[in-house]
């Protein structure tokens, strides 16, 4: 049986297709702020950055022509496909 890839596990500058998003891991509020970013199923993503404290925490992750930081926590939450 294969693991599936999660955004966190994302090589930096590599595209990506999120394909499942386990909302209920995070508080309602955290999963209606990423949805209103597009970090939904069906976004294409790419890691920019990664932070600077322990746990290399938050992600700057690309959408479209977009940047947006999200925790490491919220990115392992979501499965990934890699392009």
């Amino acid at each position: 049986m294969t693991e599936a890839l999660t955004l966190d596990s994302l090589e930096r500058g590599r595209r990506a297709r999120i394909v499942a998003v386990d909302w209920d891991r995070m508080a309602p509020e955290d999963g209606v702020r990423l949805r209103a970013l597009g970090l939904d199923a069906g976004a294409r993503v790419a890691v920019a950055h990664r932070g600077v404290f322990a746990g290399r925490d938050p992600l700057a992750v690309m959408i479209g022509r977009m940047t947006v930081a999200v925790r490491r926590a919220h990115a392992n939450a979501m499965e990934i496909e890699p392009l």
